[in-house]
């Protein structure tokens, strides 16, 4: 734990779900984190629960807008990027598909480009998504030098950013200070995730109001993890890239093949921790979403000693407890540092 003592860490996106129980891990553990994002998005929104405006450098601003992130990344002067900012959802990418493909693949661009700048060694972890590969509805997870592709907007726009992460890796970085690699993460359940469209808040928001639970895929399978996990994997990855150890280009952060579970396994289980009723609402003329995904972790398991530490079970429990204790008024910034706390090292 005592790598971030004190290390320069960018975090795009730290306004976000993800970006805020990242960055308050980093600061927890001694780092200087430096934010670049857009305002939360949500109410309630995680960031805020967690007043991270007064621990962090916090600097609200646009990826698509080239000047700004290469000023931010100037000033910052990072140990440590992680790049998270981007537009998250595969039902919100149909609505403005070309505002998801700016911020996705140019925002992503736009920092790959300002990393160029920098002189000193840095380590750079573009977190994309596990979407990149071209989901033929295998039963076997997809590996990381798997075929990428994408069917929604939101998933080809994920597959491109990997190609002009590639792309700028050999171009530009592999005599450079700077070592990018690509980080690809299964569906992340957690505690203070608001996002619309996503089953896990909106099972907290129903049974908050006293309502059926509204769900549109029971039967999709997917990689859930509990959002410490991936984000384990991201800080080890970094420490190992930073300690100039060999490493992969990308690599998968997931559960075990037999953890992956289906849309109406998690509302079940949520269910059995927090009591009510949830009604099926499939549409077989619904937008386009895949049935079945998993990832493989082998590669992460070999090379930085990943594994995962809470199961399916246990990671929706805690994600279920995060909810229900803030729901009773418990301090959301206790709660948080308390899993995190629970979770232990990077």
């Amino acid at each position: 734990m005592s790598f971030w003592a004190g290390k320069r860490v960018l975090v795009t996106g730290h306004t976000g779900f993800k970006g805020s129980w990242l960055s308050l891990w980093l600061h927890d553990l001694g780092a200087q984190v430096f934010g670049l994002a857009l305002e939360p998005d949500t109410t309630p929104a995680l960031f805020e629960q967690l007043s991270l405006a007064d621990k962090l450098d916090h600097r609200i601003g646009d990826i698509r807008d080239a000047k700004l992130v290469r000023d931010r990344v100037a000033e910052a002067r990072p140990d440590v990027v992680f790049h998270l900012a981007a537009q998250p959802l595969v039902l919100a990418s149909y609505d403005d598909p070309v505002a998801n493909w700016d911020s996705n693949v140019m925002g992503t661009v736009h920092v790959l480009d300002a990393l160029r700048q920098l002189d000193d060694p840095c380590a750079a972890v573009m977190i994309t998504t596990d979407k990149v590969y071209e989901n033929r509805e295998w039963l076997h997870p997809y590996r990381e030098g798997d075929r990428l592709g994408g069917h929604d907007p939101y998933s080809a726009s994920k597959s491109a950013c990997e190609i002009a992460i590639a792309s700028y890796r050999k171009s530009f970085f592999m005599d450079h200070p700077v070592q990018v690699v690509s980080a690809r993460a299964g569906n992340v359940i957690g505690g203070g995730d608001w996002a619309a469209d996503r089953i896990l808040p909106d099972i907290v928001r129903a049974l908050s109001a006293g309502q059926p639970i509204p769900v549109r895929n029971p039967y999709a399978r997917r990689p859930w993890q509990h959002v410490l996990e991936p984000l384990a994997g991201y800080m080890r990855l970094a420490e190992r890239m930073s300690a100039a150890e060999q490493v992969a280009d990308a690599y998968n952060f997931g559960p075990e093949t037999h953890d992956v579970k289906a849309v109406g396994d998690l509302v079940q289980g949520a269910l059995a921790l927090w009591p009510g009723e949830w009604l099926d609402q499939s549409d077989p003329n619904a937008r386009h979403e895949a049935s079945l995904l998993s990832l493989g972790i082998e590669q992460a398991r070999v090379d930085l000693a990943y594994a995962p530490r809470w199961d399916f079970a246990c990671g929706l429990a805690k994600s279920v407890e995060w909810y229900h204790a803030v729901h009773e008024g418990a301090d959301p910034l206790s709660v948080t540092r308390a899993q995190i706390a629970e979770f232990g090292a990077p």
